[in-house]
């Protein structure tokens, strides 16, 4: 056996959110210039962008990471790692913690529930997570498209001041800047991964190809992280796109997707491909081998305290 192995009593729900909640930090901690870069190429070609970043050009994710660190300093691959944080506490643990019983709730009960339930389950908990976390995905978002270079100004200059001052300029409608995108993305993404993840491993363990462990774990994670990029990038490009934009730059999000597609072709909806790849697929390999063995892990704490009692 490879990690912790199952325990005998299934995972409560509170288990579960918080393991989801602190699995996602943990993969974001190791994921996060990835996903740094993927906001870079995807906005790079906008007005404001082009004019911030002068002569800068990025190209591919190590060279954006590299232009990065030259051009910035490391620590600029980390902008935004504090709301980054604070998203994944309250949207991870939404999405991904209360998924299964979503998916029970949906299904009376059943312990086997079919794709369909499984999908409807998956873009609940998505949206669900959205609605109360997109400020912080919109701060997160603008800290990672914000250059750190000598005499350009800086938009915002702590999470907290921003979050304020989003709220001054923009309104309340500022901090939930693309939600309708956001809910549409998420719920894809959700979907997509959740149940991807589910059906690989399921399949892995019913023709008894490995047991359950972390290399089970670690190929299903991979699988669905490949499934997931292949869907929802399009929306996610959209998505960065119209919440990193300044006031009246777009009309709605399906006004932004038009003037993509119209300025820049088709092709610009996969732009950061490989990088919301590489980050979307090493991150679902961290954050659910390390929820599966905190879920675990948690488990044998809760009965050792039992126990104890």
């Amino acid at each position: 056996m490879v990690g912790l192995k199952p325990s005998d009593v299934p995972p409560t729900p509170g288990v579960k959110f918080l393991s989801a909640g602190t699995a996602a930090c943990i993969a974001d901690l190791f994921t996060f210039p990835l996903d740094t870069a993927k906001v870079r190429l995807q906005i790079q070609g906008e007005k404001a962008a082009v004019e911030a970043a002068k002569n800068i050009r990025y190209s591919g994710v190590f060279g954006t990471i590299a232009t990065m660190v030259k051009t910035e300093g490391p620590r600029s691959l980390y902008n935004g790692l504090v709301a980054g944080l604070q998203r994944q506490m309250a949207f991870a643990s939404i999405r991904i913690g209360l998924y299964d019983s979503v998916k029970q709730f949906y299904s009376n009960g059943k312990e086997s529930a079919g794709v369909g339930i499984r999908i409807l389950a998956g873009c609940t908990t998505g949206a669900m997570a959205v609605s109360v976390a997109q400020p912080t995905d919109v701060v997160k978002v603008r800290f990672q498209a914000q250059l750190t270079l000598k005499g350009v100004e800086r938009r915002y200059n702590g999470t907290m001041q921003a979050y304020k001052a989003i709220f001054r300029q923009e309104g309340i409608q500022g901090l939930w800047k693309g939600t309708l995108p956001n809910i549409t993305r998420n719920a894809i993404v959700n979907a997509a991964e959740l149940v991807t993840y589910d059906i690989i491993k399921e399949t892995i363990l019913k023709y008894k190809l490995l047991t359950d462990n972390l290399p089970c774990h670690f190929l299903s994670a991979f699988g669905a992280g490949f499934c997931t990029t292949v869907i929802a990038s399009p929306v996610d490009v959209v998505k960065t796109r119209y919440m990193n934009s300044p006031l009246g730059q777009y009309k709605s999000a399906i006004n932004c997707a038009w003037t993509m597609f119209s300025k820049e072709g088709p092709t610009a909806f996969y732009k950061g491909f490989v990088p919301s790849f590489l980050r979307l697929g090493s991150w679902n390999v961290v954050m659910f081998v390390s929820f599966e063995q905190l879920k675990r892990a948690m488990m044998m704490s809760k009965q050792s305290l039992e126990c104890t009692a």
